[in-house]
């Protein structure tokens, strides 16, 4: 058994920050054999991919829209996943998810275990 759990979600004004955490668990579940990656969903709309990160932190993959702004990171010994979210928008308004597979892609279909996500809100 897998459990993600994410964090850190709140609401910010345009132009502020704030750094998600995602942590794993699980009795079978080796967490530095896995890559990571972050998804969001505003409502209405299809969950979008973020941030990934291969599970050895070398390869490092953002969506357009964040990259130069988010920075995601991982800390294996501590089972953690970050994202920090830089001079944030009102578009990045939505629910963040983490989620893991062995080789992470954009593709949320590819991910075998998610999160309950955290919700971000960005006032303009």
């Amino acid at each position: 058994q897998v459990l993600l759990v994410e964090s850190g979600g709140r609401l910010v004004q345009a132009g502020g920050s704030l750094r998600l955490r995602c942590a794993a668990s699980g009795r079978t579940f080796s967490f530095s054999s896995y890559g990571m990656g972050w998804f969001r969903q505003a409502p209405g709309k299809e969950r979008e991919f973020v941030a990934s990160i291969s599970a050895s932190g070398v390869n490092i993959d953002y969506a357009n829209s964040v990259k130069g702004r988010f920075t995601i990171s991982r800390d294996n010994a501590e089972k953690m996943v970050y994202l920090q979210m830089d001079s944030l928008k009102p578009e990045d308004t939505a629910r963040y998810y983490c989620a893991a597979d062995f080789r992470p892609t954009r593709s949320p279909y590819d991910y075998d275990y998610w999160g309950q996500g955290t919700r971000v809100t960005v006032s303009s």
